[in-house]
């Protein structure tokens, strides 16, 4: 596949990183020569320079065979009219693009081929706020992912001292919930994946990810540690356009803070939000977090668009007694760095970007996709076509199933009902399959289970 990406930010540069080990051919453009360089020196990628937006420019990239246009430059306008030109000059089969500006987000009809040629919006902002009010409706998980229209869930958490399958075999796990039907995709212990098996026992500080049914997840996790109490006190540091959005989210349902260090920013945000409590402040100050009563907060959630000050303030937070901490966390070495130190959720808004683009450039009828492990390991939504004769899946029983190494089926949805997957559960035809794949090196193995043969049409 032939992808254009336009904008070498934290985004492009993510994408573009997660991109080059699966053998597309990428090319990336940005006004930034830096920005280029760093990424020439770490990928085999072709790079331009220029604006985004410049027929010329696009041209020079290769947009009139490109199959694929990421437009994810700083700029809406930009993004929308790179993709304009794109379609209007070449009919470019796939265009994405980033919009962060509300005003164009809540007005879907000025997107589509008869108005602003754009197939699928991303709003960064919006999919981190999601994925962190997630996070606040499970205060034990690390991770939530939704999958099937929210049907089934695949839930990260870490293994306790005390949770009642700690030191157990997973087989066990039947005999703990018979009535809840779950399966765990995979373990990592000390970093390392380790397959699944009747006999694994699960270790303190595991981290486990399972699926379940959305209503069951509860009663999974509830096996695996002592369930926290729900957040009632939850604590912002940065107003910006995530902490904005994230206040408006909860403010009805918990008793919410955010501090602002920008006095006309804070000025904006006292207008804004009707139940929030907004604070003009540095978020590192430790004299403000004991103001404030630090020590009982739930969660206390650092979402400064500066790395350094979020690690800092989150790890200041948890020394003086919040409950929790979570750190929007940027380089993916910084993530790294912090895993062991007191910092309970590092959230890198990359990876949890790339998941939605990266549905729209899997091969085969993937409609979802969860970037898992820092890009390492992913979790995949397929949706089975054809029969027995045209696909490889359709019709056969799992252990029938050539899957590539550290790959599992957790789980099947059809149509309302959810069959959480044993070996010898059956694939039918528009089922949608659930799969935790360990190595990402083996997607594009995965794809091509789903491809339909010829015979199919």
């Amino acid at each position: 596949m032939k992808i254009l990406i336009l904008g070498a930010g934290q985004v492009g540069a993510s994408v573009a990183a997660s991109l080059v080990s699966e053998n597309d051919d990428i090319t990336v453009v940005d006004s930034n020569s830096e920005l280029l360089l760093k990424l020439q020196d770490h990928y085999d990628i072709r790079t331009i320079q220029g604006h985004a937006s410049h027929p010329d420019i696009l041209a020079q990239a290769g947009a009139a065979d490109a199959d694929l246009i990421l437009a994810v430059t700083n700029s809406d306008e930009t993004n929308m009219i790179a993709c304009q030109i794109c379609h209007s000059l070449y009919k470019t089969p796939t265009k994405i693009a980033r919009i962060r500006s509300t005003e164009y987000l809540s007005k879907p009809e000025l997107f589509g081929n008869d108005a602003i040629a754009i197939d699928m919006l991303i709003s960064p902002e919006q999919i981190v706020t999601d994925y962190i009010e997630r996070l606040i409706n499970h205060p034990n998980a690390l991770q939530v992912l939704d999958f099937a229209e929210g049907k089934v869930q695949l839930v990260a958490m870490k293994a306790f001292h005390g949770g009642p399958l700690v030191g157990s075999p997973l087989s066990d796990l039947r005999i703990h919930i018979p009535k809840t039907p779950t399966r765990v995709a995979a373990i990592f212990r000390n970093g390392y994946p380790i397959i699944p098996k009747g006999k694994t026992v699960i270790e303190a500080d595991d981290e486990v990810f399972f699926i379940a049914a959305k209503n069951d997840i509860h009663s999974v996790m509830s096996e695996l540690r002592r369930m926290d109490k729900p957040y009632k006190r939850i604590m912002l540091a940065g107003g910006g356009h995530i902490g904005e959005r994230l206040a408006k989210a909860l403010e009805n349902d918990y008793q919410v803070k955010v501090i602002e260090s920008n006095p006309k920013r804070a000025e904006f945000l006292s207008e804004e939000l009707s139940n929030t409590i907004v604070l003009l402040g540095d978020v590192a100050n430790e004299e403000l977090l004991q103001e404030e009563d630090i020590d009982k907060v739930d969660l206390f959630c650092a979402l400064t668009n500066d790395d350094e000050a979020n690690i800092l303030s989150a790890m200041l937070a948890k020394r003086l007694g919040a409950r929790k901490v979570l750190s929007l966390i940027n380089r993916a070495a910084y993530v790294d760095l912090i895993e062991s130190s007191s910092i309970d959720i590092a959230l890198s808004p990359q990876q949890a970007t790339i998941g939605s683009l990266l549905a729209h450039i899997r091969r085969g009828d993937i409609v979802a996709v969860h970037s898992l492990r820092r890009g390492a390991a992913e979790a995949m939504e397929a949706i089975a076509h054809g029969d027995k004769n045209s696909s490889l899946v359709v019709g056969r029983r799992i252990d029938e199933i050539k899957l590539p190494p550290g790959t599992t089926i957790g789980a099947i949805v059809r149509g309302e009902q959810v069959i959480i997957t044993h070996h010898d559960s059956v694939i039918e035809a528009e089922d949608h399959v659930i799969l935790f794949l360990i190595h990402k090196r083996y997607v594009k193995e995965v794809e091509r289970l789903f491809q339909v043969g010829f015979t199919f049409f």
